[in-house]
């Protein structure tokens, strides 16, 4: 690729054309990921998998992603941006097509995994676009066009999937890529050049930093989901998978001290400035993808929401990052970014703590304003790290640095998918329990309410079957609010447990402009 036009200069049509190519492939590398979550309960009906497997079709889409963000840069060099974008846009079709043709959990899994490497891929090398096709002068206006589309693809997806579902059938929230790809392709072909393959980098590559990512964060993401269902250690695939796990995590050891060139630079976390912004964008993620999840499942499981319905609700997220995304290079370059971020966690702590009273009476509305604290939050967290991460090592490491901070912020959604889902199982049984528990067979209100709705159900052991199959249900509402209520209080506390790194971060120099890594 050649460098960006020198300063002062204007970038030409071409380029222009690249960066709209850029844009529209990491919009939809994250509109991917949470497309499928307002049409989850529906798609799990018709692939008969249950909702704890269904977690599955979103988890496994950020494993991929989080596995291919690392090896992008390698990726580049051994086949050139424009060819190895256009092999990724190719094949993101056809397993876009798959997904949108599945009859099977199986068959929808590894649709999503093939998609999550090949749209992962999209993600880094839009910033590669920018910096590479644009003069510093417009490099800004670039990056914060990225930085939209990165914040609202996760919130547009249940919203556009939703809208798809509701309008046609779930399929076509996979399907809709087709066309969007074939523009992609398209801007690829114009708007970039072609490059030389560089096949010897096969040779020299970081073999076990790769093979280490693949059993490293596959294994930890398994054992995390399938560990509540398995019993944890008392299930001997537990233990295999977490072999696995260890197994990968050395090799990428191995491999930071083996390779001339290691994968994923590990050694960036020494800096304390990079490490606390790594954290930060982990638990961001966590917050990002998790209530995208979360809140679909609560509307359609407790309000009887439909898909569009639910992902109007998310959406509300993305109104302050489109309002404040134009202010993103003014703020940057005038107010400190301690404060700033220290203001987008203060921001997401209070949305997910006011979301801890749910009732099974809430409905949208009781999120209206906790969903657009959560997007103000978000914009103010995600832009102002990112910027955080380059600036805070070397210029030849922004690269390293860019492809960890993303890396960070999707292993942080997939681990927290996986922790939430994990943790409204075990809060749904306990309260269920203790909901139970509570409701003594002596005690004379409970013997009076269930003898009027034996009476309303025809009285005799029919209508009393009845009335304590009501109870029941009545008893499984209320016990899967509260577990959905300690999903939002997990995200409070971790949220407030990572936020004193703030102070550990490295204020940016003064008159500084956003820039894009490569």
């Amino acid at each position: 690729m050649p460098p960006a036009a020198a300063s002062g200069e204007k970038a030409d049509i071409t380029a222009w054309l690249a960066v709209a190519a850029g844009a529209i492939g990491s919009l939809m590398a994250t509109l991917d990921i949470s497309i499928v979550n307002a049409s989850l309960p529906t798609i799990q009906g018709e692939i008969g998998a249950s909702s704890s497997e269904g977690t599955w079709i979103a988890t496994a889409y950020l494993v991929a992603e989080i596995i291919i963000i690392p090896l992008t840069g390698w990726l580049e060099r051994v086949f050139g941006l424009r060819r190895f974008l256009l092999i990724a846009a190719i094949l993101f079709t056809g397993f876009s097509v798959m997904c949108g043709l599945s009859s099977s959990l199986t068959m929808m899994i590894l649709g999503r995994v093939g998609q999550g490497f090949t749209a992962g891929a999209m993600i880094p090398t839009a910033l590669t676009i920018i910096a590479t096709r644009l003069p510093p002068n417009q490099q800004p206006v670039g990056t914060a066009l990225f930085g939209l589309t990165v914040i609202m693809g996760p919130v547009l997806g249940p919203l556009v999937g939703g809208w798809l579902t509701e309008t046609f059938s779930w399929h076509y929230a996979f399907f809709v890529n087709v066309p969007i790809s074939l523009i992609l392709i398209t801007l690829l072909l114009v708007g970039l050049p072609k490059g030389k393959m560089q096949l010897g980098e096969l040779v020299n590559a970081d073999w076990f930093g790769v093979i280490g990512l693949i059993l490293g964060l596959g294994g930890i993401t398994v054992v995390l989901e399938e560990g509540h269902r398995e019993q944890w250690f008392e299930s001997a695939l537990i233990w295999k998978l977490s072999a696995v796990t260890l197994l990968g995590f050395i090799f990428i050891a191995i491999g930071q001290f083996k390779a001339t060139r290691p994968v994923i630079k590990l050694a960036l976390l020494r800096n304390r400035s990079f490490a606390a912004v790594f954290v930060l964008a982990f638990v961001l993620g966590a917050v990002m993808f998790g209530t995208a999840y979360v809140i679909p499942q609560f509307l359609a499981a407790i309000a009887d929401y439909n898909a569009m319905q639910a992902g109007r609700i998310v959406f509300i997220s993305g109104i302050p990052a489109m309002m404040m995304m134009p202010l993103f290079p003014i703020l940057i370059s005038r107010v400190d970014l301690r404060v700033i971020v220290g203001t987008g966690i203060a921001l997401l702590a209070m949305s997910c703590y006011l979301d801890v009273t749910l009732t099974a009476q809430s409905r949208g509305g009781d999120f209206v304003e906790t969903q657009l604290m959560r997007g103000l939050g978000t914009v103010f967290c995600m832009m102002f790290l990112n910027q955080a991460a380059i600036s805070s090592v070397s210029r030849e490491d922004a690269g390293d640095a860019a492809g960890l901070f993303n890396a960070a912020r999707n292993l942080g959604g997939s681990v927290g998918l996986a922790l939430l889902a994990t943790l409204q199982d075990q809060r749904w049984e306990f309260h269920r329990w203790t909901l139970h528990s509570a409701l003594g067979a002596n005690d004379l209100n409970v013997q009076d309410w269930v003898g009027q709705q034996a009476m309303t159900y025809g009285g005799g052991p029919d209508g009393m079957a009845a009335a304590l199959r009501s109870l029941d249900g009545m008893i499984l509402r209320d016990a899967l609010v509260m577990a959905f209520n300690d999903d939002f209080m997990a995200l409070t506390l971790g949220i407030l447990l990572v936020s004193p790194l703030v102070l550990l971060l490295r204020p940016l120099p003064k008159g500084y402009h956003a820039k894009a890594a490569h």
